[in-house]
């Protein structure tokens, strides 16, 4: 568009009239005909006038600057996309809640942000990264006991875990009628409201609810929704050096150090979990019964740290 100030019929000067030839013969009075003006646009040939017209709207410059209008929002969604896969990789990443192993500190349906540069890097903190070859970790830091932490799954790097750190390397871990022993000696845990879902049908399920707290002073809910049951008793673990021992806090419905997960290696360390940003409750709604979502969200979810 900026190009129309150089097209020639704008920038043509009309030639000087002379005096004298405008004037004519002072005796007749008649003015010779190349001192008369030019046609204006408004009383000359209309098809010259069209041709005028449609060699402007295309012109080469208009062709040029729609190029370089497209260019520049190339550029602009490229590096829109650059910086969100910096954020991801280095900074922070977005995850969901699809089961309930971490109820009730997380629950189905929760969107939490988790910190990647928390523990360092290794190949895990990039996407695909487990096709990569190992290189250990770079910055690593030790993480705490009482971490809620996503991790690779060692069987199975593509598949991504949220569970809560609780043996660092050379403790010694087990569960005994239903209390938690580190290094030989019982996590204080006290009874406190039940913790109760709601299935779809609206019927409520009531779970023990219990407070424990850690040897360093964490504190968090854990269910135990079998008295006595299979996973309330378990051998010493031995946590080896480089390793960690996982659990959830449902500790009856969870997958964790105790079965598949096993000791887990510093290096398939993914980050931190640090705030839920959202919650919806699926058992309210559906994607596509959006007059429900308000009722189906969980506001007190909603920018909440994670204990």
């Amino acid at each position: 568009m900026n190009n129309l100030s150089e097209s020639p019929q704008m920038s043509a000067q009309p030639p000087t009239p002379n005096p004298l030839s405008a004037a004519g013969d002072p005796a007749t009075g008649v003015v010779p005909a190349a001192a008369l003006p030019d046609e204006s646009p408004e009383t000359g040939d209309p098809a010259a006038a069209e041709s005028d017209a449609c060699v402007e709207e295309h012109a080469p410059g208009d062709e040029k600057g729609k190029s370089e209008s497209w260019l520049e929002l190339a550029k602009t969604l490229f590096y829109a996309l650059l910086i969100a896969l910096l954020v991801r990789t280095f900074f922070f990443q977005p995850y969901n809640i699809p089961s309930g192993s971490m109820e009730g500190t997380l629950l189905v349906g929760d969107y939490l942000f988790v910190e990647k540069f928390a523990y360092g890097y290794s190949k895990y903190s990039f996407p695909w990264g487990r096709l990569l070859p190992s290189f250990g970790r770079v910055l690593a830091r030790q993480p705490r006991r009482g971490d809620v932490v996503v991790f690779a799954l060692p069987s199975d790097p593509s598949t991504v875990f949220i569970k809560r750190l609780i043996g660092l390397p050379g403790d010694r871990v087990q569960m005994l009628d239903g209390v938690l022993y580190i290094n030989d000696k019982p996590v204080p845990k006290i009874r406190v409201a039940d913790f109760v879902e709601i299935n779809a049908d609206g019927y409520e399920h009531h779970i023990a609810q219990y407070r424990e707290t850690l040897p360093e002073g964490k504190s968090y809910l854990a269910l135990y929704s079998i008295p006595d049951g299979p996973m309330d008793n378990t051998p010493v673990y031995v946590v080896p050096p480089g390793h960690y021992f996982m659990m959830g806090d449902n500790r009856d419905d969870s997958d964790d150090s105790r079965g598949i997960v096993g000791y887990l290696p510093a290096e398939n360390l993914v980050g931190k979990a640090e705030f839920k940003f959202f919650s919806i409750d699926g058992n309210k709604t559906h994607w596509w019964s959006f007059w429900s979502w308000p009722w189906a969200v969980r506001y007190d979810h909603i920018v909440t740290p994670i204990d």
